[in-house]
């Protein structure tokens, strides 16, 4: 049977997955229709982490041959490339440069997440269209319906097709969410997501957009929520349990170590 809805929210990024991936690992089916997972602690924009959390899964990643959560971070936003004192323009055109090698990796087959976010170009079209611009640039014009702070990631054109495995792209939306005249909320909707090689990383990606979006309208990114349809374990149940246990006994051990993002 499987199981949900099921919602968690932490101030730190580590525990909300490490929670998520433990009830993803009890599920009987281990699958959770659906899993809303929300952050909502920050530091300066930075997401607060246990860096013991994160080394653990990275070295488990690592054992599995699996992508990093850096890795998989970065296809959301590539904080690298990012100076927050350079305009978002030059971002862009740096990412752009980066494009054809980062193409030629198997995995961005079918596309990149960033990509569709700067150069969003559906088939047969004659021009791409950078989303981000376009939020940010109608907001300077003092357009503030949040309705048009959205960035569309899946292109019916290109993934609407037969393939019964494809990958990309499990995010399909982002939301960005300005509260009031201070606070920023976004929220990320995947159609399916895997727990173990890519929510963590996912997590990240949200939240270091959400840094790009608050520090360009000078708010507080309070919350970033990660809506799932179908959470999957990508894993062997076992080893799933194991590393679920390990994860919560780490918070056990010292709940109060909470250390910042350091990339």
């Amino acid at each position: 049977m499987t199981k949900g809805p099921v919602v968690i929210e932490s101030d730190n990024v580590s525990h909300a997955w490490a929670a998520a991936f433990n009830e993803l690992a009890e599920a009987p089916a281990h699958e959770i229709v659906p899993l809303v997972v929300c952050m909502t602690g920050f530091d300066d924009g930075v997401a607060r982490e246990d860096q013991r959390i994160r080394a653990l899964l990275d070295a488990e990643l690592r054992a599995h041959h699996m992508q990093s959560i850096r890795t998989v971070a970065s296809t959301i936003f590539p904080s690298s490339l990012w100076n927050p004192d350079h305009s978002p323009q030059d971002l862009f055109d740096r990412y752009v440069r980066l494009l054809p090698r980062l193409r030629r990796c198997p995995l961005n087959r079918n596309g990149i997440y960033f990509e569709r976010m700067i150069r969003f170009q559906p088939k047969d079209a004659a021009n791409s269209v950078n989303q981000l611009a376009y939020v940010l640039a109608t907001r300077a014009q003092g357009n503030h319906r949040r309705s048009a702070y959205q960035l569309s990631i899946i292109d019916p054109t290109r993934d609407h097709t037969n393939q019964r495995q494809r990958g990309f792209p499990c995010l399909q939306q982002v939301s960005i969410s300005p509260i009031g005249d201070e606070e920023l909320s976004v929220t990320g909707f995947y159609a399916t997501q895997t727990l173990f090689e890519r929510a963590y990383g996912n997590y990240i990606g949200l939240c270091e957009l959400g840094r790009f979006f608050a520090h360009r309208w000078d708010l507080q990114l309070t919350r970033v929520t990660c809506v799932t349809s179908v959470a999957k374990l990508d894993i062997n149940p076992t080893e799933g349990r194991a590393l679920a246990e390990r994860a919560n006994a780490i918070i056990q051990d010292a709940p109060e170590a909470i250390m910042a993002n350091e990339g």
